[in-house]
């Protein structure tokens, strides 16, 4: 049992926290976020989805938030949900890609915001790193397969 969840009585419904985090591309880079508030460190932007917001809502809300950039969501790349992926509380997220164009600036959360290549990355918190390496798989893939994350988004996710 994750360390977690030790101890805690079952029979009180308890869930995990639902968040997204966005992989923000421009042009041939990344967008990373220097964390204000313990963990600290790099992450890629996200945050917690709010009581009647959809989970698209809280990506472009947080990207804005976080960077203040307007981004366009591309695709939805995956969930990650195990139990000890963030060190405060369980917490289950969906991973979006989307595209922005001009330099980020770090503005609510986070204390600092800016461009990274996929090859000079900085030690990353959460389970980020893991993020970065499927998205690296994940757009190979696609390239492979010869379509586009819209078109991955448009063809073989839900309606």
């Amino acid at each position: 049992m994750p360390k977690n969840l030790k101890g805690r009585n079952m029979n009180q419904p308890r869930n995990p926290f639902p968040t997204v985090d966005i992989i923000i591309e421009v042009g041939d880079k990344i967008v990373l976020v220097e964390r204000k508030n313990p963990p600290y460190g790099w992450a890629i932007p996200g945050g917690f989805v709010e009581y009647g917001e959809s989970f698209e809502q809280t990506a472009i809300r947080e990207a804005k938030e976080e960077t203040g950039l307007d981004i366009e969501l591309l695709c939805q790349m995956h969930v990650y949900s195990h139990p000890e992926r963030d060190p405060r509380f369980h917490t289950a997220t969906l991973v979006f890609i989307a595209r922005a164009e001009g330099e980020p600036v770090g503005g609510d959360d986070a204390k600092n915001a800016r461009l990274f290549s996929l090859e000079e990355l900085p030690p990353l918190a959460f389970d980020h790193g893991r993020i970065i390496n499927d998205y690296l798989n994940f757009k190979k893939w696609l390239k492979e397969k010869g379509i586009s994350c819209e078109e991955y988004e448009a063809n073989f996710s839900s309606p």
